[in-house]
C-alpha cells in the first residue's frame, strides 16, 4: 500500500501543467476544493480546460482561476448563476470558450470515463442545439444524441476524511461529483478536513477506494466559499 499524504496544498498541484484538463468537483460551494484551486493560481499552470458543474462564485475559488486567465475552456453545466460575475463577463469578450452539458448528462460522461466505456446514447439534448454536430441514432423509435466521456489529466476533489491510503468519506451533499471524478483522473488530488489512522474508517462507509486517489492533502480549516463570496472577498495570492 502507498501512503498518498502531502504535506501541502501547493505541493500537491505542482504537477498541473499547461493545456491540462481538470475537473474541480463541487455543486455551487458545496465540496468546492477552494484550497488546491488556489494553490493552482499561484502555481499558474495555464491554458486550462476546466470540468465543473458550474463556472465559479464571486471571485474566489474556480471564478479566481479563471480571472487569473489561467481557464482556456470550461465544460460545465451552469456558468452562470446569481452569484457568478468572473466568467460571464470574460465570455462575452469572448475570451473563454463555453461547452454547455446538461447536468445529468455531465456526470455520466465523466462516470463513462471511469468505467472505461468510450460514449453513450443519451435523448437528453435532442432537439436543441446542443445536438448539433453529434452523432444521432433512433432506439424504438426514439431518437438519441451520441455523447463521449470525458477524461481528465487531474482532479481536484473535497471530501471530508481520507487515511493515508487515500480512502474517502464526504460530508453529506458536499460528496455530489466527487466519486467519479476520481475515477475519471489520470492524477486525482483530494483535500480532506482531517486524516484518519488506517482502520478508524469503517470499510462499509468508504465511498472512494484509496486505489482511485493519488494524493491526499489535510486541511484542518477549509474556506467557506459561501462566506468568502458573501463578503465580496478576493483571492490575492495567499499561499496554503
Amino acid at each position: 500500500m502507498i501512503n498518498k499524504i502531502v504535506q501541502s496544498a501547493a505541493e500537491s498541484v505542482a504537477d498541473v501543467f499547461d493545456g491540462a484538463t481538470v475537473m474541480i468537483s463541487g455543486f455551487g460551494e458545496a465540496g468546492s476544493p477552494v484550497e488546491l484551486i488556489h494553490a493552482l493560481v499561484d502555481q499558474g499552470a495555464k491554458d486550462l480546460t476546466i470540468v465543473s458543474n458550474n463556472a465559479g462564485s464571486g471571485h474566489v475559488g474556480l471564478a479566481a482561476l479563471i480571472e487569473n486567465r489561467q481557464v482556456k475552456k470550461i465544460i460545465c453545466s451552469f456558468p452562470r448563476t446569481a452569484i457568478s460575475v468572473v466568467f460571464p463577463e470574460l465570455y462575452r469578450k469572448g475570451e473563454i470558450e463555453l461547452e454547455l452539458v446538461p447536468q445529468g448528462t455531465l456526470a455520466e460522461r465523466i462516470r463513462a470515463a471511469g468505467a472505461g466505456i468510450p460514449a453513450f446514447y443519451t435523448p437528453t439534448s435532442v432537439n436543441t442545439p446542443l445536438e448539433d454536430g453529434k452523432e444521432e441514432r433512433v432506439f424504438n423509435g426514439q431518437k438519441y444524441v451520441l455523447e463521449e466521456a470525458i477524461q481528465a489529466d487531474f482532479a481536484l476533489v473535497k471530501s471530508y476524511a481520507a487515511d493515508k491510503y487515500g480512502n474517502l468519506i464526504y460530508n453529506k451533499t458536499a460528496r455530489n461529483f466527487g466519486p467519479v471524478m476520481c475515477m475519471a483522473a489520470k492524477t486525482t488530488i483530494v483535500q480532506v478536513k482531517k486524516v484518519v489512522l488506517v482502520g478508524e474508517i469503517n470499510p462499509e462507509h468508504v465511498v472512494t477506494p484509496g486505489i482511485f486517489v493519488n494524493r491526499v492533502v489535510e486541511i484542518v480549516n477549509p474556506a467557506d466559499e459561501s462566506k468568502l463570496v458573501a463578503e465580496n472577498s478576493k483571492y490575492h495570492g495567499i499561499k496554503y
